[in-house]
């Protein structure tokens, strides 16, 4: 049973990060190319906020109670795509710094190459 149950929450998992917008989106952002795009992606947090307001004072109006469902996917969406913008910078810092580590070995490294070598004394 365990082991139907954990298939199930695998598939569902790689179904939703396969084919819904907003995760192919941030699995965009989360690439080195997409990392600077973190802050601007914050902006896309607004419609699903909007339609969270807009569902939710519907539903509070009297209309169907499924509207519920609807205020908690944009509100989750929402809270991925604010929580994504310090993310980014967080990740793009650490991808600049190790970058940049990698270039100050590698100049270390051509200039000891490039330096002649002194010959040991023998006595």
């Amino acid at each position: 049973m365990f082991r139907l149950i954990w298939t199930l929450s695998v598939r569902t998992r790689d179904y939703l990060h396969r084919y819904m917008p907003s995760n192919r989106l941030l699995a965009a952002i989360r690439t080195r190319r997409g990392l600077k795009w973190g802050i601007p992606a914050m902006l896309v947090a607004l419609p699903y906020l909007l339609i969270a307001s807009i569902c939710s004072g519907s539903a509070a109006d009297g209309v169907p109670g499924w509207l519920h469902l609807i205020v908690l996917w944009a509100c989750w969406n929402a809270l991925k795509f604010i929580i994504m913008g310090p993310v980014s910078v967080a990740l793009l810092l650490r991808a600049r710094l190790r970058e940049a580590a990698i270039r100050r070995h590698q100049r270390h490294d051509s200039l000891v190459e490039a330096s002649p070598r002194e010959p040991a004394l023998r006595v």
